[in-house]
């Protein structure tokens, strides 16, 4: 064990460093839903639940193409950072944002003239539609801020600056929670808005988490080096398909893997308010360890662009297999915790006992799935440090639709074992996805360092 830790030692100190901002910044995102599903669940009922959980169904797709876009700049920053070509850098984010700023837009038109007309052909109960509408069309706009503030958080953690994401994401989850209960509960004077609230508090947050993040960088000495080709005139074509070659299937995967978790709400919306709320706590708790595996699978992307980059191909492989090491432990612990407090956990979204009942015995599948989602998330970020987009974006497809989703469909809808069913589906599609990257991650690494020392 001894010359084991000594073997991964240095990358475990160096991957955590960077991975713990990056960890309490991603979680950010999450803690705005939490945050939404808590504040309502509390003062406004099952039915506004159930309202926010076939909104985030919807809108978590959405959420996702965006952020897996905006990734498509951190390992071309890392790996450029790593060469020393400073002036691309500024070169590199002109071109992101110009294309977050645009796919923002894009991604709002398509809430609104999509998702708003879809969520009334769901077969989901009138009164959660009705509630669920005016929440959606707030929290599409926030997708335009946030893709400004995810261009230049990405930027940020390409060059290793982790820290300032996370203290911006930290305060602005304490204004989304204050906002959102004034809004929801009305306070101060001001009207109950119910489900309304906490879109309105969302869209409110990201706006100032986007200034504040392009003001810092915009400002800080920090990075002055890095913008002296920052501006209009650095916008091109070669660079732009250059993010959108990494960002695109990016996204695809992000949306496959999303997708089939909010196929599943869906699918347990049919079954009822009750299980769909239940689920809604469940993949609520869920998402929170996911979010906070996806921060350590980004600086296994960084770390990993870093090392390719200068094609240090030895280093690489022993600081992603790090990386593994560090979710497989981080995702344990969060295992054993949604087992051993399954019955209590329920508690912090709802007092509702018929969703609490089931939730608990959702927790436990959930902490048994946690290993695989952490392998895959990792493994998906250590591919995308090196490149490798496109394999994975078709292993994504098979694991989740091909596999996860059927599976539940069938298990849960056919066979009639309800909302356990479709969640035993999902936990195969994860599995599923996280060998075929491991495999997918000792092949192309070990073919990369072969082709180093044939050349030594």
């Amino acid at each position: 064990m001894k010359e084991f830790y000594a073997k991964y030692s240095l990358h475990y100190r160096s991957n955590l460093k960077l991975a713990i901002p990056v960890v309490i910044s991603q979680l950010g995102h999450t803690l705005v839903h939490t945050a939404d599903s808590v504040i309502v669940g509390h003062f406004a009922g099952t039915i506004s639940l159930a309202a926010v959980s076939v909104v985030n169904s919807i809108f978590t797709i959405v959420l996702v193409i965006g952020i897996g876009l905006s990734f498509g700049l951190t390992p071309l920053i890392a790996q450029v950072s790593a060469k020393k070509q400073y002036d691309e850098c500024g070169k590199l984010l002109s071109n992101s944002l110009a294309i977050n700023a645009i796919a923002g837009v894009i991604l709002y038109i398509l809430v609104y003239f999509g998702s708003l007309a879809v969520i009334d052909n769901l077969n989901q109960s009138a009164e959660v539609v009705r509630e669920a509408k005016p929440y959606l069309n707030l929290l599409g706009f926030s997708i335009i801020p946030l893709m400004i503030f995810m261009t230049f958080k990405q930027f940020a953690e390409g060059l290793g600056f982790t820290r300032q994401a996370m203290v911006i994401s930290i305060w602005g989850n304490v204004l989304n929670i204050f906002l959102g209960i004034t809004f929801v509960k009305g306070l101060f004077g001001i009207e109950p808005m119910g489900v309304s609230g906490v879109g309105w508090s969302t869209l409110i947050d990201r706006t100032i988490m986007a200034f504040v993040m392009g003001i810092y960088i915009l400002k800080s000495k920090y990075f002055k080096h890095y913008l002296q080709n920052f501006g209009l005139k650095s916008i091109d074509r070669i660079r732009s398909f250059k993010i959108l070659k990494i960002g695109t299937p990016v996204a695809m995967q992000y949306t496959f893997e999303i997708s089939a978790f909010s196929g599943a709400a869906l699918l347990i919306g049919t079954m009822g308010a009750v299980q769909l709320a239940s689920h809604q706590v469940a993949i609520s708790l869920a998402s929170m360890t996911y979010m906070m595996a996806s921060g350590i699978s980004a600086a296994a992307t960084i770390k990993t662009g870093n090392n390719f980059g200068i094609k240090d191909f030895t280093q690489l492989r022993l600081s992603a297999i790090s990386s593994y090491h560090i979710v497989l432990v981080f995702m344990s612990i969060t295992a054993l915790i949604f087992v051993a407090l399954n019955q209590y956990l329920p508690f912090i979204y709802t007092s509702d006992t018929a969703v609490i009942s089931i939730a608990a015995q959702l927790l436990i599948i959930a902490g048994f799935f946690q290993l695989f989602d952490g392998a895959q998330v990792v493994g998906l970020g250590v591919l995308r440090g090196m490149g490798d987009v496109n394999i994975p974006t078709i292993i994504t497809f098979i694991a989740y639709w091909v596999i996860g989703l059927p599976v539940g469909y069938l298990l849960g809808i056919k066979l009639d074992i309800g909302v356990y069913g479709i969640w035993f589906g999902l936990t195969l599609g994860l599995f599923v996805s996280a060998a075929l990257l491991f495999i997918r991650f000792q092949f192309f690494s070990k073919k990369l360092q072969l082709s180093t020392h044939h050349k030594v």
